[in-house]
């Protein structure tokens, strides 16, 4: 069956080239041919072969996506966000999971490396040695959602963050305000980039106020619902004393509810609460959740476009930093 440029090209009379620029979109081609060329390649149900063309123009149009869970709701409108950039400029976005693990993440850059795709958007827990110097290795161009103190001028990745510390301070400031003389953080492992900075600004609006640093009121709820369940119920069954608490997310405040309905224990009369990134959760919920909103689709619509800016040519470090905001509703109140 006929479905070439060559077969198109002795139908319509012009030269090969002539066919390739207009089916390609590169180079120029007058209105008059390439609307004939067009109507010649959709008769003939023409298929553009994308793996000869990144062979041929040493590009793939493929921008790998990288997020630690494709089930938590966090990320859908980061995900929205990237996609509606990559899409308007011709690109598709490939969804990778790397469920935390730092070997999946290796994994997927050697992808990058071996020119699988253009380009990376990395949403990490914790950029560390290992992963960056694999990023440095691929000499591809990379986003981190995170920022990354050892950033060096010939690094081939740029990063945007929501200031995770700041973020913390004003859910703790929050409930300070509020009267909480007793609260507690159910965040994530203490090992964590995310959690290190988190437990930063928790600590600072303790240490402003002159309160007590009781790290056995830090917990580890590992970013979900059940166990934020287990291990906030394991501390309140040790008799321990609590008037607010702050969730690592909207997701694993749902287990935080479930277990205080459970116990008889009301939000927000006997215990204050705030968690972080401000989802759909956080209205589906009675109470609905006071939540620190970390931007996600702006994170995702800033990261693509930084992205598409190296793949453009530019060599100099874009770092965007971001500010959280709190939105206060009924737990807190």
């Amino acid at each position: 069956m006929k479905n070439g440029i060559k077969d198109i090209a002795q139908i319509t009379g012009y030269s090969t080239a002539t066919v390739a620029r207009a089916l390609s979109g590169n180079g120029y081609c007058s209105k008059e041919k390439k609307e004939k060329i067009m109507a010649v390649a959709k008769q003939l149900d023409y298929q553009v072969n994308s793996s000869a063309i990144a062979l041929r123009c040493g590009y793939t149009r493929r921008i790998l996506f990288c997020i630690p869970d494709i089930c938590n709701i966090f990320y859908f409108k980061m995900i929205q966000g990237v996609m509606e950039v990559l899409e308007k400029n011709g690109y598709y976005t490939m969804l990778y999971p790397t469920d935390k693990k730092l070997e999946k993440e290796i994994e997927i850059i050697q992808l990058l490396k071996q020119k699988f795709c253009d380009g990376m958007i990395m949403v990490s827990f914790d950029f560390c040695q290992e992963n960056i110097s694999a990023i440095r290795e691929s000499n591809c161009p990379v986003v981190i959602t995170n920022k990354y103190d050892g950033q060096m001028e010939q690094d081939c990745f740029d990063y945007i963050f929501v200031d995770h510390t700041y973020g913390m301070e004003l859910a703790t400031e929050h409930l300070i305000e509020k009267g909480c003389k007793k609260i507690a953080v159910l965040s994530g492992s203490p090992t964590e980039q995310t959690t290190k900075e988190r437990l930063d600004g928790y600590f600072d609006a303790l240490k402003k106020h002159g309160m007590e640093m009781d790290r056995s009121y830090i917990l580890n709820g590992q970013y979900n619902n059940e166990c934020a369940y287990e291990t906030f119920k394991q501390f309140i069954e040790q008799g321990r004393k609590v008037d607010g608490l702050i969730v690592s997310n909207d997701y694993a405040a749902m287990g935080i509810l479930r277990y205080c309905h459970e116990a008889g224990i009301h939000i927000p009369e006997d215990i204050k609460l705030v968690s972080f990134d401000n989802t759909d959760y956080a209205l589906s919920c009675m109470p609905t959740l006071t939540s620190v909103d970390m931007r996600q689709y702006e994170i995702g619509k800033y990261a693509a476009e930084i992205l598409l800016e190296r793949l453009q040519g530019r060599s100099k470090n874009h770092n965007i930093v971001m500010q959280p905001t709190l939105v206060v509703r009924q737990s807190s109140k």
